[in-house]
């Protein structure tokens, strides 16, 4: 496994354990997540944590790797995301496209199939 596929396997492992410190951890302290060829959503650890912070709160939240790319330092994920949704529980598909800078993800797209 190369170090990016290892970085990016740690942020899943601690988005699974709804650890909020372990899965800042794995980014840069300034890293940037977009919306896959749309705006920027988010700057800083800061701002990723306050983000997620809700989101480790729902009780369903699992994510199931589908499939993994690693070309470089890029790791595409092909996620099965389980949420608590206003309406109940529900799935959602999602496409984690990460870049890897050393120990840390630098930027990250995502793009929502409902």
């Amino acid at each position: 496994m190369t170090l990016p596929e290892q970085v990016v396997q740690r942020q899943l492992e601690a988005y699974n354990a709804r650890d909020l410190q372990g899965w800042l951890a794995t980014y840069h302290p300034e890293a940037e997540h977009y919306q896959l060829h749309g705006p920027l959503i988010a700057v800083g650890r800061d701002a990723l944590g306050s983000r997620i912070r809700v989101r480790f709160q729902e009780p369903d939240l699992h994510a199931r790797l589908l499939r993994r790319i690693v070309m470089g330092n890029l790791v595409v994920d092909h996620e099965e995301i389980t949420r608590t949704f206003p309406t109940g529980r529900g799935s959602v598909e999602m496409l984690c496209v990460y870049e890897v800078e050393g120990p840390y993800i630098r930027k990250a797209s995502f793009a929502v199939l409902p």
